[in-house]
């Protein structure tokens, strides 16, 4: 048992999404800090000084923070930007494969076909 888990943990599949999930994790982290460090201060910059993060809407009584949900919402559409790229891109090398596998080359039977064929036109 302890064989059949090590071989299924070895699997491409396992380690490509363990991968995945690491580098998706640490490039949040990178585009939060894009949106909270670079954008939103120039954005502030542009507005006469207005910091998102105290950007807050009193509703009865109740605080709603409309600066945070707006970073959010950034950080959100950068993300989904990018990845829609890479499966894009990911899109296109699997069409290129696809294409290099059509063009297969010919069995020993075809080859074999081709060459009577030939040979019965003569």
């Amino acid at each position: 048992m302890l064989k059949e888990f090590k071989e299924f943990i070895a699997e491409g599949n396992v380690l490509e999404v363990a991968v995945g999930f690491i580098m998706a994790s640490t490039f949040g982290a990178i585009v939060k800090s894009l949106v909270e460090d670079i954008l939103t201060p120039l954005i502030s910059a542009a507005t006469a000084g207005i910091d998102f993060k105290d950007w807050v809407v009193n509703v009865a009584g109740v605080k709603l923070g409309v600066g945070i949900f707006v970073n959010t919402i950034i950080t959100f559409l950068i993300t989904a930007f990018v990845m829609f790229l890479i499966v894009k891109t990911f899109n296109r090398f699997k069409k290129k494969e696809a294409v290099e596998e059509a063009v297969e080359e010919p069995t020993k039977e075809e080859v074999l076909l081709t060459e009577i064929r030939d040979l019965l036109k003569k």
